[in-house]
């Protein structure tokens, strides 16, 4: 197999649904620390790699893949001994894509990021309510998504989970997940703690992004 290399930080959810399944596939790899808050991303070596300066960014020999769930499918379908992860059938890799869709368009870039930037990019120390009910939204189609299954596409762990537990673990510090409202999802990620790599993977990271959130002191206001 190649050399792969990804370039990330710990905070970065994206970077963590990535390091998840590397870790599941136990992947050897060399782990790049990227500080955007130094605009490392924006540097002559980083940007060759990747004209957007976003991290993830993952290389393999010379090959370079900068989105996440790009990077977690090719992991999959190159390295994987079995397809578990992503299936081949072709009605449930479109349910783990969907999923996987549904996490960057709604999760990441309508709740997330809608948040988080101003934030920690533009020091902005208020954030509207309208805004923050976004996150509810968010768990209120999670919960409904994991019906009467284990994981989000199914009874199997997949990509997709990676990819929303890596955000669902982060918005949090914007409205707390009420365990009594959400018990699927709260089952769900109790599940998720009890793979042997998860603490690693994600959850060092997901303590990181909710401590230097509230290190900015923000509030929501109506």
């Amino acid at each position: 197999m190649g050399k792969i290399s990804l370039y990330g930080l710990d905070a970065s959810p994206p970077t963590r649904a990535c390091l998840l399944t590397l870790k599941a596939l136990d992947l050897p790899f060399e782990y790049v620390f990227v500080n955007l808050f130094e605009k490392e991303n924006f540097s002559e070596d980083f940007s060759k790699k990747n004209p957007q300066h976003t991290v993830p960014l993952m290389q393999d020999d010379d090959d370079c893949i900068w989105d996440s769930h790009a990077i977690m499918a090719y992991l999959v379908e190159k390295y994987a001994a079995s397809d578990e992860l992503y299936p081949k059938d072709l009605l449930q890799r479109a349910k783990v894509d969907q999923l996987m869709h549904f996490e960057s368009g709604v999760i990441f870039e309508s709740a997330l990021r809608r948040l988080t930037r101003p934030v920690l990019f533009y020091g902005e120390s208020t954030l509207p309510r309208n805004q923050v009910d976004h996150v509810q939204q968010v768990y209120d189609f999670v919960e409904t998504f994991l019906d009467d299954h284990d994981y989000m596409a199914g009874d199997q762990l997949t990509i997709a989970d990676f990819s929303i537990v890596s955000t669902i673990t982060s918005i949090g510090v914007f409205l707390e997940l009420d365990q009594a409202k959400y018990p699927k999802i709260t089952a769900w990620l109790e599940r998720l703690k009890e793979l042997p790599y998860y603490e690693e993977a994600n959850g060092k990271g997901a303590a990181q992004f909710v401590q230097l959130l509230r290190s900015k002191n923000f509030t929501v206001v109506s």
